[in-house]
């Protein structure tokens, strides 16, 4: 179901993926790429259970699914993909029931080595990274060279002496041999978790602990994004934990990532919390997108850098008002030739009694020039 609101601000709204009966939730945890107008995201599917309103709304009972939604027209309109059914491709074997149960229809593919050499700056390439915890798991990555039609992998990611990790999708692309992965791990009680940064200078043969991003904190820093500012500039924002406080904190690093020091707080309050989705915009801007998510009804919000993320603008409201529960957001985002922005994540309306309250992938297109 393609079913969209558009709008004079230069805000429009499009669902990617909806069923009855069924939920779709975390495009964060997955990824997002784009080459001209298509655009390939992945997100969960399972079956929709209200579990209360602190919880997740998936049957843990049942099946959870990792799939694939892509626009041949820039976000308008979606189709469903299904790469494990196809060839077993990004079906994760042991990720212990964290929102549903591992998939039993297909067999898995085995860890493998991935000694062959990747060529990351190939022009149809694309990297997923999974978890098997939020915790202390263990973390593979597939990678394509066909624009995510088929998959190589799962290759294993290092815990590098951590209890373990749990990656999410968040990478740069250096050059043919050389990429940065992002990596969450399990602090040293074995808990979520504080993030890193692992690198390859040989195409993926082998991966170095490059850095911490960030002291070790009491409560979280998880999932972060990422970009590449200059030659030797990175800056990386990550969804923060502290007691009550939930926020957002930008690390910078001038050294091309072998140390970091924090810049700010681009999002001092992000409600009951949500991962940072950040792009570096051809005018130069950064963009930061965040659901603020609330128990009365949740929004989602852009603010943006003009000076490498040293200062923030605003938070301008993209969506909010719709009777939107606390479970909504982990946007990722890309910007499209024309240069309207793309933002994929989970959504639904559960606080309004007319509608139905199923979670659902939703896409809002943005012409930033507008806002």
């Amino acid at each position: 179901m393609n079913v969209h609101a558009e709008s004079d601000n230069g805000i429009s709204h499009y669902k990617v993926f909806y069923e009855e009966g069924m939920l779709g939730g975390w495009p964060a945890n997955h990824g997002i790429w784009i080459w001209d107008n298509e655009i390939l995201t992945g997100f969960a599917k399972g079956y929709h259970k209200d579990l209360g309103p602190e919880r997740h709304s998936i049957d843990r009972d049942t099946t959870e699914l990792h799939l694939l939604a892509r626009s041949l027209d820039g976000g308008k309109t979606w189709s469903i993909e299904d790469p494990g059914k196809m060839t077993g491709a990004l079906v994760v074997p042991d990720h212990g029931g964290y929102h549903g149960q591992i998939r039993s229809d297909v067999a898995p593919r085995s860890l493998r080595i991935c000694d062959e050499g990747i060529h990351f700056a190939h022009p149809n390439f694309a990297l997923t990274a999974r978890m098997s915890d939020i915790h202390a798991g263990l973390s593979r990555f597939w990678y394509s060279y066909d624009r995510g039609h088929h998959w190589i992998g799962p290759c294993k990611i290092p815990n590098f002496g951590t209890p373990g990790t749990a990656a999410r999708t968040d990478y740069i692309i250096n050059d043919n041999q050389n990429a940065m992965l992002f990596v969450t791990a399990a602090k040293s009680n074995g808990r979520e978790g504080r993030p890193m940064m692992i690198q390859t200078m040989d195409g993926g043969r082998e991966w170095v602990f490059r850095s911490w991003i960030g002291p070790e904190p009491d409560g979280f820093s998880i999932m972060p994004a990422s970009v590449r500012l200059s030659e030797n500039e990175l800056l990386v924002t990550v969804r923060r934990r502290e007691g009550f406080k939930r926020y957002i904190s930008a690390y910078l690093s001038t050294d091309n990532g072998s140390t970091w020091s924090h810049v700010n707080d681009p999002v001092e309050d992000a409600g009951i919390g949500n991962p940072p989705a950040m792009l570096l915009l051809k005018d130069g801007r950064i963009g930061l997108v965040y659901g603020h998510r609330r128990d009365h009804g949740s929004s989602l919000y852009i603010t943006f850098s003009s000076d490498s993320g040293r200062t923030w603008g605003d938070a301008i409201e993209l969506r909010g008002g719709d009777g939107a529960g606390r479970d909504v957001g982990y946007p990722r985002m890309v910007q499209r030739p024309d240069g309207k922005l793309v933002i994929v994540y989970y959504w639904n309306h559960s606080l309004q009694e007319s509608a139905t309250p199923y979670r659902y992938i939703a896409a809002t297109i943005v012409d930033p020039d507008k806002l």
